[in-house]
């Protein structure tokens, strides 16, 4: 019988999604949440649509070519969010400046709302920068910190000062990198258009503004950032120690390169499709360390389409939804998403959603049959966060190559420092499953000795991630065509593995049905 599984059993009410309309790229991201504050991306698409490309002269209008490529992007996210079953009340979708800009923003949402049927909300420059600081504290622990927020984004830049969830300062200024770049064409324009940014942020007042409120820690949250965070961090060390920020002679570093005429191989290398903006952005941002006088700046993986999902978090759950967060798992989310490329990263979570699908199965399975003790009792629910925390981070070793990088894997968890409010037991219990994910199955006194049910518990664990790695890579995991997810009995799921026959899979499957006694 062909194994056929469901990357996601989660029921749709703690799925959220977020659609973000850039001027450069539209962006969907959809989210797993859970009662205790976790915050767990399952689903990210990007489309670069460039709506202020083909822009219309003065007065500023959205060309019916950006908006033909705009409601195509848009038709495949609404056609995503149906195959993951994401409730429309659990679904927002907003514009920025691009479109908030426009002469013509009611006719171009009109067009969104007959063609695809999505409400779109505009966005002010301040609700932006506002939302994106709410993203950051999904991602950062800087809820108790007077934090200044930057946001690069293609037509505008967002400030924000925020201290425990509540924005003490927000504004937007007309500066972005598609917007520079289009005006600033080539680099012996680089002088004019550091005058021009220093000339808006100079009459904008908001040097003098963010100065009065001060700061404790400044942040970075946009690609564009993310970007030149990557490519410091590649140019610096694979080891493991590095986190999420760099320092303004990084920065100037970064800067150099990009406008070195006789590198343009390496930057196309190093930033890919943002090879285009980058140096606008780039730019940009140093001058923003120089008149705020930045020394370092933080970055943070998440930005203002999970601040979107942030707030109708709060709103919907007010009495259990907290801001900060889940400290742990921000940290398990920082060093999955540090050494993890978009391809890796959307393994992992296909392996994690598994994975929590076995263990919910297990448990289900064992108590349907009659044969509650031993297991049922033994697995917990924290057991299940470890084995989640480990099947996002079993991959990362992959930054120094293939061979042994399960070893890799648990060495970096192990001797970085990156999991925090993690106590020793847990964080050796989380790289052993990352030790243990493939080759040879551990022994039974592997985790902790002369604790027999400690160890027990980390053979059940151990046997759950290798079956669950095994199945994503060998993509056995494929749904039903036209099933319905949240209809399916999961104490099935754990029959399918019983009853598969996948050759690649023989082994995992013995080894998962010895342990599991099946």
């Amino acid at each position: 019988m062909a194994l056929t599984l469901s990357s996601s059993s989660t029921q749709s009410s703690s799925l959220f999604a977020s659609i973000d309309i850039g001027t450069n790229s539209f962006n969907l991201l959809i989210v797993r949440t859970d009662p205790s504050g976790r915050f767990f991306p399952i689903h990210r698409t990007k489309h670069r649509v460039l709506l202020g490309r083909d822009v219309t002269p003065t007065p500023y209008s959205i060309s019916p070519h950006s908006t033909i490529r705009a409601l195509e992007a848009l038709s495949d996210f609404h056609n995503i969010l149906q195959s993951h079953h994401v409730a429309q009340t659990q679904t927002r979708c907003v514009a920025t400046a691009a479109v908030r800009d426009a002469h013509n923003t009611l006719d171009f949402v009109n067009s969104i709302s007959s063609n695809i049927g999505m409400k779109v909300d505009v966005l002010s420059g301040e609700e932006e920068a506002r939302l994106g600081y709410l993203g950051v504290l999904q991602f950062l622990p800087v809820y108790d910190k007077l934090a200044l927020t930057v946001d690069i984004g293609g037509g505008s830049t967002e400030f924000v000062v925020g201290f425990k969830g509540k924005s003490v300062f927000a504004t937007s200024l007309n500066l972005g990198h598609v917007v520079l770049t289009q005006r600033f064409t080539n680099k012996d324009a680089v002088p004019r258009m550091r005058e021009h940014i220093r000339s808006v942020i100079h009459e904008s007042g908001v040097v003098e503004s963010i100065k009065e409120h001060g700061f404790e820690i400044a942040v970075g949250s946009s690609g564009t950032i993310r970007a030149i965070d990557n490519a410091v961090f590649r140019g610096v060390l694979y080891g493991g120690k590095r986190g999420w920020g760099f320092s303004r002679g990084e920065l100037r570093g970064v800067v150099e390169m990009l406008c070195d005429g006789e590198r343009e191989k390496e930057k196309e290398r190093v930033f890919e499709e943002r090879s285009e903006f980058i140096v606008a952005g780039a730019v940009l941002l140093e001058e923003i360390f120089e008149m705020l006088g930045v020394e370092e700046m933080k970055v943070s993986g998440y930005s203002l389409g999970e601040g979107v999902i942030a707030e109708s978090l709060a709103k919907l759950y007010p009495s259990y939804y907290d801001l900060k967060a889940n400290f742990r798992w921000q940290s398990v989310m920082r060093l999955a998403m540090r050494f993890n490329g978009k391809k890796k990263m959307r393994s992992a979570v296909e392996c994690a959603s598994l994975a929590k699908d076995i263990f919910q199965g297990l448990r289900n399975y064992k108590d349907q049959a009659r044969n509650k003790g031993e297991l049922v009792s033994m697995l917990i629910e924290s057991d299940l966060e470890y084995l989640e925390a480990a099947s996002l981070l079993h991959n990362i070793g992959l930054v120094t190559g293939k061979q042994g990088y399960h070893k890799q894997s648990y060495h970096i968890i192990m001797n970085g420092g990156h999991l925090c409010d993690y106590n020793p037991e847990e964080v050796k219990l989380i790289a052993l499953l990352t030790r243990h994910h493939r080759k040879k199955f551990p022994k039974s006194d592997s985790f902790m000795e002369n604790h027999e049910e400690e160890n027990q518990k980390f053979i059940y664990l151990c046997a759950i991630i290798r079956i669950s790695v095994a199945l994503q890579q060998h993509d056995a995991l494929k749904s039903q065509e036209g099933s319905d997810v949240k209809n399916q009995h999961l104490p099935t799921i754990i029959q399918h593995i019983v009853d598969n026959t996948i050759p690649e899979l023989r082994e995992e499957t013995h080894n998962f049905k010895a342990v599991f006694e099946l």
